[in-house]
């Protein structure tokens, strides 16, 4: 259990890592908080946009879409591997999962399937939307695919969690597919390396 980062340390633990991050607005204050709390934290969950263009992308999960408000994540990971941060606090990212996998990411085991939707989500992970498709063909450049290492690695280090707090959207709410592209075994894997 894990009282969520202050924006500052959020800030610091991405840039110590090495992420190029970008400030977008007021996002230190933009959030969902009036909705529900925030944390306790733990995990980091990665999505991909379904959108092209870095600035629409960013727009979007910064401001919502019609039916679900903003901020819809707590940065965007864009193609080039910049992340821009666009809330803190509580996100509209992760939605209902099943509790079972909450359980196994607490207690960082191996994760069972995914079969219920009975838990907030939003609650308890940090959420990366990733600029990207998600049909399979849009490529996930090295230097998105660094920048998604680098900031999964960031929060598990700033919260002592190892590689498997790092969980896809597909592994947490039935019926999602996102992200796809790569496996959230190679995802861990790499983020297991960099925390070494």
């Amino acid at each position: 259990m894990a009282p969520p980062m202050s924006a500052d340390a959020f800030l610091d633990a991405l840039r110590s890592e090495g992420v190029t991050v970008v400030e977008v607005g007021d996002w230190r204050e933009h959030n969902r908080n009036h909705k529900g709390p925030w944390g306790p934290v733990h995990g980091v969950m990665i999505h991909h946009t379904a959108t092209r263009g870095t600035a629409y992308t960013v727009r979007i999960c910064r401001d919502g879409r019609p039916g679900l408000p903003g901020p819809l994540c707590h940065g965007v990971i864009a193609k080039d591997g910049t992340v821009h941060l666009v809330g803190h606090g509580r996100a509209n990212h992760a939605g209902a999962g099943d509790d079972d996998v909450l359980r196994a990411v607490i207690a960082e085991k191996a994760l069972p399937p995914d079969d219920e939707a009975n838990t907030d989500g939003n609650r308890h992970f940090y959420g990366f939307e990733c600029e990207n498709l998600g049909d399979g063909e849009d490529p996930w450049p090295d230097a998105q695919l660094e920048a998604v290492e680098k900031v999964a690695a960031a929060v598990c280090r700033h919260h002592g969690w190892t590689e498997r707090s790092v969980i896809g959207h597909r592994e947490w709410q039935p019926g999602k597919v996102d992200p796809r592209g790569f496996t959230m075994a190679w995802l861990r894997g790499r983020v297991r390396d960099r925390l070494k």
